[in-house]
């Protein structure tokens, strides 16, 4: 099984009880949380979580989700999300995002999302800090 790009972060996730809507199947929110999952245990791993960001009173926000929802998932499933920084500029960080079934391969879930930088004390738009252009341009990869 290949991804979509090289080098993801991944994290393996397993469809629970909680996650299944009226039809029987993962609701389409369960795939934003996911999604959000996804993109704070790869900032932690770089060594930016939420208390990093808090020293330097920097935050990456959410701007625009594109999520494109290609399969169903159901109760126990066993999936991986993979994560990848695509851009990393002054203001804007932009990850994608590809959800699997481990089982089959099947991809169920590709996503886009933008963020931009700003200073928590305010909620004002700021430039990304060099740390985070370190850490994120550090595994930053071009898109195919």
């Amino acid at each position: 099984m290949s991804w979509d790009l090289p080098d993801p972060c991944v994290i393996p996730l397993e469809v629970d009880a909680n996650a299944i809507d009226e039809y029987g199947h993962a609701n389409n929110a369960e795939y934003l949380r996911w999604v959000q999952q996804a993109s704070w245990a790869h900032s932690a791993s770089l060594g930016l979580d939420l208390a990093r960001y808090r020293v330097l009173d920097r935050a990456m926000v959410v701007h625009r989700h594109e999520l494109d929802y290609l399969a169903p998932a159901f109760l126990g499933d066993r999936l991986e999300m993979a994560t990848w920084i695509v851009e990393v500029g002054r203001l804007v960080l932009v990850r994608r995002f590809q959800l699997r079934r481990r089982t089959d391969g099947i991809t169920l879930l590709r996503a886009r999302t933008r963020y931009a930088c700003i200073a928590l004390s305010s909620g004002r738009a700021r430039r990304v800090p060099e740390e985070y252009l370190m850490a994120y341009g550090r595994v930053r990869v071009d898109e195919a």
